[in-house]
């Protein structure tokens, strides 16, 4: 991963909410999210910084377990041919995940409206 695909994809994510205040980002401690330019993007957004301890993968598991339903459910684990068919995939992946699938751990609410009624 690249620093500067981060830095997008938070940029996104922020603009999208747009009420980030008392946010945390959970985070890995991968080399992009561990630089200078992301925790400072960080900082100036006021998001509370959280990663786990170095090489523990079970102190991200919930990120993981997102990463595994839409790798397993959605298919994002197989060999894309071009960049554009990527973006697209995962594109519509997140959106089915946001704002479709409807998860027992979330009452049989999407993302999307557990979110709004925790606003």
């Amino acid at each position: 991963m690249e620093l500067k695909g981060c830095l997008r994809a938070l940029n996104k994510a922020v603009y999208q909410a747009k009420n980030i205040k008392g946010l945390i980002h959970h985070s890995d401690r991968g080399i992009q999210y561990c630089s200078n330019v992301y925790t400072k993007t960080l900082k100036r957004k006021k998001i509370n910084i959280s990663m786990t301890e170095e090489n523990n993968c079970y102190e991200n598991a919930l990120a993981e377990r997102v990463n595994g339903i839409l790798k397993d459910e959605f298919y994002l684990d197989q060999t894309f041919m071009n960049t554009e068919h990527d973006k697209r995939t995962v594109k519509n992946a997140i959106k089915l995940y946001n704002e479709i699938r409807l998860p027992l751990s979330l009452d049989f609410k999407t993302p999307n409206m557990a979110y709004k009624l925790s606003a």
